[in-house]
């Protein structure tokens, strides 16, 4: 019984950590695909908050002691307090020094 709590338990975390790796790749792809500032620091904040708190999880899923689980909790709770926090701090900044939104991308630059 406790190899099959074992083999689900790392199963789970490999699920878990290939997943939160997958979404900050693709945060990293977005800032680079994205055309300006907004859209960008959307994929960034979103999927960078999201991929640290699922690789968190399955790094805690790993964890045998429980002071190690504790830092990962106090770690995972820090994470998703200031990322979107310092996500929005930059937006409300950028609209202040009056960085307009690209509303359209023109045709002929294709």
């Amino acid at each position: 019984m406790e190899i099959m709590i074992d083999l689900l338990l790392n199963i789970g975390s490999g699920i878990l950590l290939i997943l939160g790796g997958f979404f900050c790749v693709s945060g990293g792809v977005g800032l680079l695909r994205f055309p300006d500032f907004y859209t960008r620091m959307h994929a960034a904040g979103v999927t960078d908050t999201l991929g640290a708190g699922l690789i968190l999880v399955g790094l805690m899923l790993q964890s045998t002691h429980l002071i190690v689980l504790l830092k990962l909790i106090l770690v995972l709770l820090f994470a998703l307090l200031t990322g979107p926090a310092a996500s929005h701090a930059l937006a409300k900044a950028a609209m202040h020094g009056n960085l307009k939104p690209l509303l359209y991308r023109d045709k002929s630059t294709r």
